[in-house]
């Protein structure tokens, strides 16, 4: 599976770069019959996007982080890009072990519905609360935990954070523990379940609030 990339410049660059992740069992080609280049392209904006592949195998033998940072996100960061990395359900836990791992040169996280660890982690973090809650000594494969810990311990300079969310999506009560630890501007929240109508609502909603220039 290929990633596909769709540039807002017939030549050179645009000043935007923003790489999208995929949920499970879908791919780029979903990001593209969904519409999502299309609603960059109504709005003129000047952004490259990256429909990026996730491929089974590189999430369980993980690879998959570094195989992201190096085939998406250092070379939009040599252009000098301001980038975003973004991702739906599975592809959006994999941009938060992207950042966990090097947040360098990102500008921001956009995370629709994003997966948030098992219900023994979010258990755990709830009984707790994110601020009580213990994360030191984590091993180095324990990549629920460590995702956490770096949305504990975020500091001023951290990449901004853009959480979408539906109303009715299955996977709710988790995706509110995140919502609870973010300010209100950094959560939004619409009609809808754990599906592409949600998620393409969200991505509208991304983009006008974050990525289309102020008048």
């Amino acid at each position: 599976m290929s990633s596909v990339h769709q540039n807002a410049r017939r030549h050179g660059h645009a000043a935007v770069s923003v790489v999208l992740l995929p949920a499970a069992h879908t791919g780029p080609e979903d990001f593209v019959r969904e519409g999502f280049g299309e609603a960059v392209r109504e709005r003129s904006l000047d952004i490259d996007l990256t429909f990026a592949a996730l491929e089974f195998g590189h999430v369980t033998d993980r690879s998959v982080v570094e195989r992201i940072r190096s085939e998406h996100l250092l070379p939009a960061r040599a252009r000098g890009s301001t980038l975003w990395l973004g991702g739906i359900s599975l592809g959006g836990y994999v941009a938060l072990c992207c950042a966990e791992r090097d947040s360098r040169g990102l500008a921001g996280l956009c995370l629709m519905a994003p997966y948030l660890g098992s219900y023994l982690v979010t258990a755990e973090i709830a009984r707790a609360g994110l601020a009580a809650w213990s994360c030191a000594d984590l091993a180095a494969d324990d990549e629920e935990r460590r995702v956490w810990r770096f949305l504990k311990t975020r500091t001023p300079g951290a990449p901004q954070i853009h959480l979408g969310l539906g109303r009715e999506d299955r996977f709710r009560d988790r995706h509110q523990l995140l919502a609870a630890e973010l300010a209100p501007g950094e959560v939004d929240t619409v009609p809808g379940a754990h599906d592409w109508p949600t998620w393409r609502r969200l991505w509208d909603n991304f983009l006008d609030v974050r990525l289309t220039p102020r008048r």
